[in-house]
């Protein structure tokens, strides 16, 4: 074989190659790092999985590291992200799984039907978690402000005031 016939036949063995794995397993991963953040910061956060099993439990800002797949045939994972902080209601956010582009487009390309239904739905790496990132603002509880009693005096952040009541607030000077 001679000039362009032996690059054509070089390249054969890498495009069957290609042709045995599914594309999102040669350009995916099998976790996703998700930043998760709070105003106010510090709060408390419980991620819990679609079988309930908590797999993590930290405080906020920071930043955790996923896996899109439960290892099972199209085994895609579901969280439910918890925020907590005392005086504040708590927030909850889930996270899904779902089929990125390099699963979809790609397998056209490279993988076809053993990527689609066979190479990558084993491993998960076809999926991307969204949201990407959790930026939540906990609201202050209002209830609080209800159970005064005569003559106390409390302090507290404007939002924590019930809308009811800011009209009869009085400016201490």
């Amino acid at each position: 074989m001679q000039g362009p016939m032996r690059s054509i036949a070089k390249l054969i063995p890498v495009l069957m190659l290609a042709g045995l794995a599914g594309c999102a397993t040669i350009v995916g991963t099998p976790t996703q790092l998700i930043p998760i953040a709070s105003e106010p910061a510090d709060a408390e956060i419980s991620i819990v999985d679609e079988k309930n099993n908590e797999v993590f439990k930290g405080r906020t800002p920071t930043t955790v590291n996923l896996p899109k797949s439960d290892g099972s045939y199209w085994g895609k994972k579901r969280y439910t992200v918890t925020m907590s902080k005392d005086g504040f209601e708590s927030h909850s956010v889930t996270i899904t799984a779902s089929a990125n582009g390099w699963y979809i487009a790609g397998n056209i390309i490279f993988g076809g039907l053993i990527g689609w239904f066979i190479v990558d739905p084993l491993n998960g790496d076809m999926y991307t978690l969204s949201p990407k990132e959790i930026k939540a603002t906990v609201k202050a509880k209002t209830g609080e402000a209800t159970q005064w009693k005569k003559g106390e005096l409390s302090i507290m952040l404007i939002e924590q005031v019930p809308a009811e009541l800011r009209g009869k607030m009085v400016r201490v000077q």
